[in-house]
C-alpha cells in the first residue's frame, strides 16, 4: 500500500486516473489552508505518513507551499518525491534526498524553453526590435538581419532541454556542438565536448545557450574568462539558473560585443530588483523566469507524475531519476 501526500485541487483534478490503483493508494491530502487529511479525517504532518510526494507547480504556487514541503521533511518513510522542476539546486531537494527518498524531476518545461531560445536568438537575428521601431514610426525602413543557417550554436547542457534547443536550431541549418559530463556522440550534435572543452569552443559559437544544472561546478560558469573567449557579434541565451552567469562580467562583456546581445530568462535575484542595469540594457532581452510556462507543460508534468507513480506502486525503474550524489552536492 503506497500513501501518497498528494494537493487536493491536484488531487480533484487527476482522481480518476488515480482510482485505477484501488485500496492500493491512499491519497493524503492537503487543502489551500495547509490542513491534511486522510479518508475525511483530520491528521497531523507527522501522523500522516506517507510513503510517496507530487511537489507539482500547483502545490508550489499555492497558499499551502510551506506546509506541503514541511509535511515532506516531516515523513519518516517518504521514498519518493516527483518534482515538476527541472532543476534542483533549491535546498529543499538536498533534504529530501538526505532523508534517503529518491527525487525524479520533470522535462515538462523543455519544450516551452526550447521554443523560447529560437524565438529569442530569431528576433535578434531578425532585427526584431529595430523593425518593430520601423512600424511604429510608419517608416518604410529595411534593417539587415542574420541568417541561423551556417551559424554555429554551443549548447551548455545537452539534456531535454538542450537537445530540444538543437532539434530546432539544426532544422534552420546550425552546426550543433553539445556540452555535458556523459562522453559519447549524440545523433544531434555534430560533436559532444566535456565541461573542460568548452571555453575552446566559444570563439567559433555565434549563440551560447546555458542549459546546464546549478551546482559548485557550474555557478558563475559564465565568467570574465569565458566571455573574453566569446565571439564578436555572439549572443548569450540562459534559461539555466541566473546564477551560471556573473552578471557583473556580462554587463562589462557586452560594452565589449562579445556578446553582443544576451537573451535572459533567468537571474541571480529574483524577482529581478526594479534598479537592475538589465531592464533597461539596449542589448538585453529580458524575461520573467517563464521561459517554460507553456499551455502544454502542465499536462506532460501530470502525465509524468502518473507514470512513475504506476511504476513506484510496481517496483519498476523511475523516470528522470536525479542522482542523490549530484542533489546533496548543491
Amino acid at each position: 500500500m503506497t500513501r501518497l501526500l498528494i494537493y487536493e485541487p491536484s488531487f480533484q483534478r487527476i482522481q480518476a486516473q488515480l482510482a485505477v490503483h484501488g485500496d492500493g493508494l491512499v491519497p493524503v491530502l492537503m487543502d489551500a489552508a495547509g490542513q491534511l487529511t486522510v479518508a475525511g479525517e483530520l491528521v497531523e504532518a507527522e501522523a500522516a505518513a506517507p510513503d510517496a510526494a507530487w511537489l507539482n507547480a500547483e502545490v508550489f504556487e499555492s497558499p499551502a507551499s510551506r506546509a506541503f514541503m514541511v509535511a515532506v521533511l516531516k515523513a519518516p518513510g517518504l521514498k519518493w518525491a516527483q518534482s515538476a522542476a527541472a532543476g534542483f539546486d533549491h535546498p529543499v531537494f538536498g533534504q529530501v534526498a538526505a532523508k534517503g527518498a529518491r527525487l525524479t524531476i520533470s522535462h515538462g518545461q523543455a519544450v516551452g524553453m526550447a521554443d523560447y531560445v529560437l524565438a529569442g536568438v530569431l528576433d535578434h537575428f531578425q532585427n526584431g526590435p529595430a523593425r518593430r521601431a520601423a512600424q511604429a514610426q510608419h517608416a518604410w525602413r529595411r534593417p539587415a538581419c542574420r541568417e541561423i543557417l551556417g551559424s554555429s550554436w554551443l549548447i551548455v547542457g545537452f539534456g531535454a532541454i538542450g537537445k530540444g534547443v538543437a532539434e530546432r536550431a539544426r532544422a534552420f541549418g546550425a552546426t550543433i556542438i553539445g556540452v555535458r559530463r556523459t562522453p559519447g556522440p549524440d545523433p544531434l550534435a555534430e560533436a559532444i565536448v566535456s565541461p573542460a572543452g568548452l571555453v575552446g569552443r566559444l570563439p567559433e559559437s555565434d549563440v551560447v545557450v546555458l542549459c546546464a544544472p546549478l551546482g559548485p561546478a557550474t555557478r558563475h560558469l559564465a565568467d570574465a574568462t569565458f566571455f573574453a573567449a566569446m565571439k564578436q557579434g555572439s549572443v548569450l541565451v540562459n534559461v539555466g539558473r541566473g546564477a551560471l552567469v556573473d552578471e557583473t562580467a556580462l554587463l562589462a562583456a557586452l560594452e565589449k560585443g562579445a556578446p553582443q546581445h544576451a537573451v535572459l530568462d533567468v537571474f541571480e535575484t529574483e524577482p529581478l530588483p526594479a534598479d537592475s542595469a538589465f531592464w533597461a540594457h539596449p542589448q538585453v532581452s529580458v524575461t520573467a523566469h517563464a521561459s517554460g510556462v507553456t499551455g502544454g507543460q502542465a499536462q506532460r508534468n501530470t502525465d509524468l507524475f502518473l507514470d512513475n507513480l504506476e511504476r513506484f506502486i510496481n517496483h519498476h525503474p523511475l523516470l528522470n531519476e536525479a542522482d542523490p550524489k549530484d542533489v546533496l552536492a548543491r
